[in-house]
């Protein structure tokens, strides 16, 4: 029997021994990454592209960059190689119809994940991205292999407003520090 984790928003595994990493995406992103050689693998849940103020923030692992790096080097730290990696790319949905395609996050985590992997010469054997619907994902790091189920439409209010009070919950946190004060006179 496989070891099961479930991750959530910002969060991240990895394991050399045989295990299921779940995950429920809606306009945030989910890599799998995957070494076929050393049969290692690991999924991190991205909530915004870039990169976290390492200042203001606990959890960096929520933002691109950030948690990229993080499951690379856990990979690593596990005894996988860099190269053999290959990617599996999840998630991106627009669920929050007030706000139009252009300027949805799923869009844009989308973009920068594929640019991430790009120059990281990375490949991407597997993808399901984009659309209306939020999805599941079950990765089994010790095969590579994904399980992916579609949500319906009707939970898309709770996945799209579990998402925006992550949000809005960070955005908080950064204008409830103290900023710099410059006195006029």
């Amino acid at each position: 029997m496989k070891k099961m984790t479930c991750i959530h928003i910002g969060g991240l595994y990895a394991s050399k021994e045989p295990a299921v990493i779940e995950t429920l995406l809606g306009s945030c992103v989910a890599v799998c990454l995957f070494d076929p050689v050393e049969q290692i693998g690991g999924m991190n849940h991205i909530l915004l592209p870039g990169r976290a103020d390492l200042k203001h923030y606990d959890v960096v692992s929520r933002y691109g960059i950030n948690a990229m790096e993080l499951l690379i080097n856990k990979l690593m730290n596990l005894g996988s190689k860099r190269y053999p990696l290959v990617a599996k790319v999840f998630g991106g949905a627009h669920v929050l119809p007030a706000i139009s395609h252009e300027n949805g996050m799923g869009r844009k985590n989308v973009e920068f994940v594929l640019e991430f992997l790009h120059m990281e010469t990375i490949p991407i054997t597997s993808r399901d991205t984009g659309g209306c619907r939020a999805r599941k994902i079950y990765f089994h790091t010790d095969t590579g292999e994904v399980l992916l189920k579609r949500i319906h439409p009707t939970h898309h209010a709770e996945v799209g407003l579990r998402e925006r009070n992550f949000v809005d919950r960070v955005v908080r946190m950064k204008a409830e520090e103290p900023g710099e004060i410059t006195m006029f006179t």
